[in-house]
């Protein structure tokens, strides 16, 4: 990276890149497909909006510090890379950065479970322990198909609104949150409860959890409490995992 870069905007680089390792590490890959972008803060950008992207045509095994994109909303490239981005995480990603002005980082997967979870009639339901922390967190997209078109953007942060679990109808999961510790927490939460929902469904009738209870554990969960770190303690122990296989990201 160029020694001349603002401090702010090369930490969000090396951990937007150690994000993108700890996805390859827990099988959250599609290909080259999916995205997980960050919102560059003031200081960096003067207050216009800006984000950076992994460059497309790379695996997330292969994204570095350095050659992650930066682009504005309007998706033009502004660091000089020789990199493409994926027109299907433009139209999302910088939709919910301009628009919700807490979204600092935006998650997007295709994992088996999630997908299940967003093609079944009832989505997620209020059956497991993952589930139960995410009440009234969780918004359901409809399927428009593949998402190039601009003029979906405000169809999906009006279905959005401020829920920052997103289950994209047909499609796959997506979250958005103050930090990229915070979003991954969500994240994290969301494929467990479509992970164990899988599982369970697969076997027969759940168990119902009641509103009540499901207030509480959601109310009660440490990874989004701010007090708690709102996920960054859990969020570090994976990148010094990933680190440990690889650590070309910081590159």
């Amino acid at each position: 990276m160029n020694d001349s870069m603002h401090p702010d905007e090369r930490h969000a680089r090396v951990q937007l890149a150690s994000c993108y390792r700890v996805f390859a590490m827990l099988g959250w890959t599609e290909m080259i497909y999916n995205h997980i972008t960050v919102r560059l803060p003031a200081s960096v950008t003067g207050g216009a909006g800006q984000f950076l992207i992994n460059p497309f045509g790379l695996h997330y095994n292969e994204v570095t510090a350095s050659n992650l994109v930066r682009i504005d909303l309007q998706g033009k490239v502004l660091d000089g890379s020789a990199y493409p981005v994926n027109p299907a995480g433009f139209v999302v990603h910088a939709a919910i950065h301009d628009k919700l002005p807490q979204a600092h980082c935006v998650m997007h997967t295709h994992t088996i479970a999630g997908v299940a979870v967003a093609c079944l009639q009832g989505g997620l339901q209020q059956t497991n322990f993952y589930s139960a922390q995410l009440h009234e967190m969780v918004a359901y997209h409809d399927f428009e198909g593949i998402t190039i078109h601009a003029d979906e953007a405000p169809r999906l942060l009006a279905s959005i609104g401020n829920k920052p679990a997103v289950i994209l109808r047909n499609h796959g999961l997506l979250a958005w949150g103050r930090t990229l510790p915070h979003t991954f927490a969500i994240l994290w939460t969301l494929q467990r409860a479509c992970e164990i929902q899988l599982a369970t469904f697969s076997m027969g009738p759940a168990i119902a959890v009641p509103e009540t209870v499901a207030q509480r554990c959601t109310r009660d969960a440490l990874q989004f409490n701010p007090q708690h770190g709102a996920g960054s303690d859990g969020f570090e122990a994976l990148v010094r995992q990933a680190e440990r296989i690889d650590n070309s990201y910081r590159q």
